[in-house]
């Protein structure tokens, strides 16, 4: 493709690449487990890719996270296994407040341990009554002497149960109107408890959490108390663009995967792919994935200079990549006719996890209400 990726980013892609390939043998299995995948998890300690997740600083392999080599490194992983990309995506989406807002306490005790792997991180925001709506959050905490005392509840949040600490979204009732403040909550907290949540129909690590008297020191608020949305629109800022980016890396395997079929399968007497109706899908399930794949690289570029200023771009990437996954997969599965029916083939797994990117990390509906709210400020700019 004519995007340009730079010499670190390259080498990045060609070690996620590597980490796939290992994870290659296993990902059938890894894939369809709703707990951790002791495999996966060791491949990618050994990997040393989690180092991507913080600054240089703290053990990570660039001086901030970069939000294009993150985006490189999950397109490798998804095309592979889902299980290896949300582990390897929830080591930032969990920890980059801490980076961005800790304390030298927090950061040293955590982000080391992040880079290599030792610890898993999770990121506590949805509530059973609270989606895209955060404001809508139930969790609250106050202060009480030196200590934050936390009560609430948590639900579908990746890495429950295996993360070593969640950062928490809370609602602060101590001086009349509610503050919204992030909490760096260990997961071995008194009061914490960790339950699964239902399964999906892509399989993922999820748990459901609960608060009660959970009591943490008042230097575990990362940053000041009412900052906790400006972290999570920071998180999304630099780590929305990846989803496009796993998105990208399904979207190749789903087309690999049906080009090779169409090219063997014979009807009437010559290959599918010579068929005017299967050649028709799949050029345009072709000019989807470029299509996505070049505004997604582009954006990941903007975002590195500054990602809060490009999160509506962000956004806009999410929505085509993952709108363009579904699209993608549909007709591979199409083209296949029953062999893309079959349980546990790669291109049924690859339409199951498709459908999930559309609503995690700003549902489609919800990204949409954003984009035309920055479209119309910035029409009349266009030249």
């Amino acid at each position: 493709m004519p995007f340009v990726l730079d010499d670190e980013v390259k080498k990045v892609r060609i070690e996620a690449l590597a980490l796939a390939a290992r994870c290659e043998p296993f990902a059938a299995e890894a894939d369809e487990m709703s707990t951790m995948h002791e495999p996966t998890l060791a491949e990618l300690r050994k990997s040393g890719l989690s180092a991507l997740m913080v600054p240089k600083k703290f053990g990570g392999r660039f001086d901030e996270i970069d939000p294009l080599a993150v985006c490189v490194a999950r397109e490798a992983m998804m095309k592979t296994s889902a299980h290896l990309d949300s582990v390897f995506a929830l080591q930032g989406i969990g920890s980059y407040a801490i980076s961005r807002a800790g304390t030298e306490d927090q950061k040293r005790e955590w982000l080391p341990k992040i880079a290599n792997a030792e610890v898993l991180a999770g990121l506590a925001l949805t509530e059973p009554v609270a989606g895209s709506d955060l404001k809508g959050i139930t969790t609250v905490a106050h202060t009480e002497g030196d200590e934050i005392v936390i009560n609430g509840a948590k639900s579908y949040i990746s890495n429950g149960g295996h993360a070593s600490f969640y950062t928490t979204l809370v609602k602060e009732t101590d001086h009349g109107e509610p503050r919204y403040s992030l909490i760096l909550v260990p997961a071995n907290s008194p009061g914490l408890s960790v339950v699964p949540s239902p399964e999906l129909i892509a399989p993922h690590v999820l748990g459901d959490l609960t608060y009660k008297e959970v009591r943490v020191p008042k230097s575990a608020r990362l940053g000041g108390p009412g900052d906790g949305f400006k972290h999570v629109l920071a998180t999304l800022a630099v780590f929305r663009i990846s989803v496009a980016g796993a998105a990208c890396g399904l979207m190749q395997g789903a087309i690999e995967e049906a080009t090779r079929h169409v090219r063997t399968r014979e009807q009437f007497g010559r290959p599918l792919i010579k068929h005017g109706p299967v050649s028709s899908l799949l050029a345009d399930a072709w000019a989807d994935y470029e299509a996505a794949r070049l505004l997604t690289y582009a954006t990941a570029e903007g975002a590195r200079a500054d990602a809060a200023a490009n999160l509506d771009r962000s956004s806009l990437a999410k929505l085509f990549a993952t709108e363009s996954a579904s699209r993608v997969v549909d007709s591979c599965v199409q083209v296949m006719g029953r062999w893309g029916l079959v349980r546990g083939s790669k291109i049924e797994k690859y339409y199951r996890q498709a459908r999930p990117m559309r609503v995690y990390e700003g549902a489609s509906e919800v990204l949409r209400l954003g984009i035309a709210a920055r479209l119309s400020k910035e029409i009349d700019t266009w030249t």
